[in-house]
C-alpha cells in the first residue's frame, strides 16, 4: 500500500513538473509568433502556445486535486488545535495552506496567459508577457509543496495510527 501511495506522489509531482515545463515551452512559442513577421507562422505558434497553456493549466488543476486527495483530510477547527498538534501536523496544515495559495494564483496566471492568446486573434502582439512563465514556476512549486504535505502526512498518520498522539510541549 505504501509504494502505491508513493507512486501516486510521484505521480502528482510529474504532473507539476510537466504542468510547468508546458507552461514555460508555451511562452516560448508566444514569444516566438509576437517575433514572427508572417501572420500565418505567427497564428500557427500562438495557436500551439494555447494548446500548450490549456495542458498546463488542466495538469496544475489536476496535480492540486490529486495532492489533497493524497494529503488525506485533517479537521482542524480553531488555531489552538494547530498550536496543540505535533510539528509533523502544522508542517501539514502549512503546506496545505501553502499549496491552495500556489495553486490560487498559479492556476490564474496560466489561464490569463492562455486566454490572452485567444483575445489577441488578428494580432501577434501580447500585452502581457509574463503571464505563463510565472504560472509555470508556481506549478514547480506547488511540486515541492505536494512532497512536504505528503511526507508530513505519512508520518503524522503513522504517529497517530501507532498510538503516539501527544500534544506538543509549550
Amino acid at each position: 500500500m505504501a509504494n502505491v501511495i508513493a507512486f501516486a506522489c510521484l505521480l502528482v509531482v510529474a504532473m507539476d513538473v510537466l504542468a510547468g515545463v508546458l507552461a514555460i515551452e508555451a511562452e516560448a512559442a508566444k514569444n516566438k509568433a509576437q517575433k514572427s513577421s508572417k501572420s500565418l507562422a505567427c497564428k500557427e505558434l500562438r495557436n500551439h502556445s494555447f494548446e500548450l497553456a490549456l495542458a498546463a493549466t488542466v495538469l496544475l488543476a489536476l496535480a492540486h486535486v490529486s495532492s489533497n486527495l493524497l494529503g488525506g483530510c485533517i479537521c482542524i477547527c480553531s488555531v489552538d488545535e494547530i498550536e496543540q498538534s505535533s510539528s509533523n501536523r502544522q508542517l501539514w496544515f502549512a503546506c496545505l495552506v501553502s499549496s491552495w495559495i500556489v495553486a490560487a494564483v498559479g492556476f490564474p496566471m496560466l489561464v490569463f496567459g492562455m486566454l490572452e492568446n485567444l483575445k489577441l486573434q488578428g494580432s501577434c502582439r501580447f500585452l502581457h508577457p509574463h503571464f505563463l512563465l510565472i504560472g509555470g514556476g508556481l506549478c514547480f512549486v506547488h511540486g515541492l509543496l505536494c512532497i512536504i504535505l505528503y511526507v508530513s502526512s505519512v508520518v503524522s498518520f503513522k504517529r497517530d495510527k501507532a498510538g503516539g498522539r501527544e500534544a506538543r510541549p509549550r
